[in-house]
C-alpha cells in the first residue's frame, strides 16, 4: 500500500512573506480583482473568497437571467489512484461507487463508525483506477486513515486545479461560443474535455445553484487565459462575477445543504446529539445497504429502523421578512419548540419566504400549521414577531432548463 500527500505551493520573488499573507489568492483572483467594489471578504480553505463584488441582488439575478461565474478554486480536491482505488472508494462513501460510470459525477456522504456525517461532496470518476473527489473542509487525514489496506495514492491537488463555477440559462451557449463544441449534449452530472489554444478544459456539467450550469477545471497555470476567454465569450450575454451571498441565495432556492448550516462534520461537533446522519438531512437516497460494506454501515442500518427524531424540511413562512435562525413552535403562544431555521431567504424569483429547517418527528410530516418566532432589529431596537409557516416540498425552485439536453439555445 502506498499512501501519498502533496500540497503544491507556488512561491515567486513579487510574493510577500507569509506571514503578510494571512490568505490565500485563488489563480483567478488577479483577473478578476478589477471587478470588486465593495471588499467584502472571508475565507474558504485559506483563500480570500468574495462575499460580493458589487450588489449580491444583481449577482444572483445574474444567475437566474443570463450568466454568473463563482471562482470554485478553494474548494478541497483530491486524486485518488491506483488498483484498489473503486473498491477503496466504495467503502469510504455510503453509495455505491462500481454503478459510476467513467467520465460521471455523483454526489456523496461519508461517515463515521456511528453512520455520522463526516463532510459531503462530489466524485468524478475518470477511470476505474482513478478518480478525484471534491468538497469544502480538509478531509486528507481520514482519506488516509481510511486507505490502510488499499493499493491506492490519495494526493491533494487544490493548488494545481483552478475551477470555476459557470451558471444560468445562457451559460451552455456562452461555452458554445468558446469554441467548446459538443458541451450542450453533456448531461447533468456528465464531464468531458474540450481545448482552447494551449492547454485543455474538463466541464462538468455540475452546480451550487439548482440551475443549469457547468463547472470548468484547468490546470492552474492557465487560470487567468480561461478566464480571458470566457469573459470574452460571454460579453453580449451579461455574464459576471459573484460572491458566496448570492450563491447562498441560489443554493437555498435548490433545497441545497451546506457543511457548517445545516450540519457540522461529526469530527467537530462538541455537544451531544450535534452530529446529523444521512436519514436526518434528508439523503437515505445516498445509501445503498446492498453494495457490502463500509464505514458506518452497520450504525446506519440501526438508524434506518425508524423514522429520524428530526428531519431537515422545507418552510414556507407567511411573511416577507427573513427567518434566519428562528425557533419553531407548535403553537402561536409559542410554549412548545419543536425546531428551528437553518438557512432562511426572501426569494426574489418566487416572491415567497422559504427556510429550511430542522423539525421534530412527528411535525415533519402532514402539513400541520406551526409558528416562527422571529427576531427583528428595526430601528436601533429589538421586535419579536410570530409568523404561521408550513412544510413545503424541496427543492423550491427546479427550471427545466437544469435538465434539459440539449438546453435551449438563448
Amino acid at each position: 500500500m502506498t499512501t501519498t500527500t502533496t500540497t503544491t505551493t507556488t512561491t515567486t520573488s513579487k510574493l510577500r512573506p507569509l506571514y503578510q499573507r494571512p490568505v490565500l489568492e485563488t489563480p483567478f483572483y488577479s483577473s478578476y480583482k478589477h471587478l470588486i467594489q465593495n471588499d467584502q471578504y472571508e475565507e474558504w480553505g485559506g483563500y480570500t473568497t468574495l462575499v460580493s463584488f458589487a450588489c449580491e441582488g444583481q449577482e444572483y439575478f445574474s444567475v437566474r437571467n443570463s450568466c454568473g461565474v463563482y471562482d470554485l478554486s478553494p474548494m478541497l480536491k483530491y486524486r485518488i489512484s491506483g488498483p484498489d482505488a473503486e473498491r477503496y472508494l466504495n467503502r469510504l462513501v455510503t453509495r455505491d461507487v462500481k454503478k459510476m460510470l467513467p467520465d460521471r459525477v455523483v454526489y456523496c456522504v461519508w461517515c463515521d463508525d456511528n453512520g455520522h456525517i463526516i463532510e459531503d461532496g462530489t466524485l468524478f470518476k475518470f477511470s476505474e483506477t482513478e478518480f478525484r473527489l471534491c468538497c469544502a473542509e480538509h478531509q486528507i487525514e481520514w482519506l488516509l486513515d481510511s486507505a490502510i489496506g488499499y493499493e491506492v495514492d490519495i494526493e491533494e491537488v487544490t493548488t494545481d486545479i483552478a475551477s470555476l463555477a459557470v451558471q444560468g440559462p445562457v451559460s451552455c451557449n456562452v461555452l458554445k461560443k468558446m469554441g467548446f463544441s459538443g458541451v450542450e449534449n453533456l448531461k447533468p452530472f456528465q464531464l468531458a474535455t474540450f481545448s482552447l489554444p494551449g492547454f485543455e478544459v474538463m466541464v462538468s456539467r455540475t452546480g451550487f445553484t439548482g440551475d443549469l450550469g457547468y463547472e470548468l477545471w484547468v490546470d492552474a497555470s492557465h487560470a487567468a487565459p480561461l478566464w480571458e476567454a470566457l469573459f470574452v465569450a460571454g460579453k453580449s450575454r451579461g455574464i459576471r462575477m459573484i460572491g458566496s451571498a448570492a450563491l447562498d441565495m441560489l443554493r437555498i432556492e435548490a433545497g441545497l445543504i451546506m457543511v457548517e448550516v445545516e450540519f457540522m462534520s461529526c469530527f467537530h461537533t462538541v455537544r451531544h446529539l450535534r452530529e446529523r446522519n444521512p436519514f436526518e438531512l434528508g439523503l437515505h437516497w445516498l445509501v445503498d445497504f446492498e453494495k457490502g460494506p463500509f464505514t458506518g454501515r452497520q450504525a446506519l442500518i440501526e438508524a434506518g429502523k425508524n423514522k429520524p427524531k428530526r428531519r431537515l424540511i422545507g418552510l414556507d413562512i407567511d411573511w416577507n421578512k427573513q427567518a434566519d435562525g428562528a425557533l419553531i413552535y407548535d403553537s402561536k403562544d409559542c410554549s412548545t419548540q419543536i425546531g428551528e431555521i437553518s438557512s432562511a431567504l426572501w426569494s426574489p424569483v418566487l416572491k415567497q419566504n422559504i427556510a429550511l429547517a430542522f423539525l421534530d418527528a412527528p411535525f415533519y410530516e402532514g402539513n400541520k400549521a406551526m409558528w416562527a418566532e422571529v427576531y427583528m432589529h428595526r430601528e436601533c431596537q429589538w421586535e419579536r414577531q410570530v409568523f404561521e409557516c408550513r412544510v413545503t416540498p424541496k427543492p423550491f425552485y427546479s427550471p427545466q432548463r437544469k435538465t434539459l439536453t440539449p438546453p435551449a439555445d438563448l
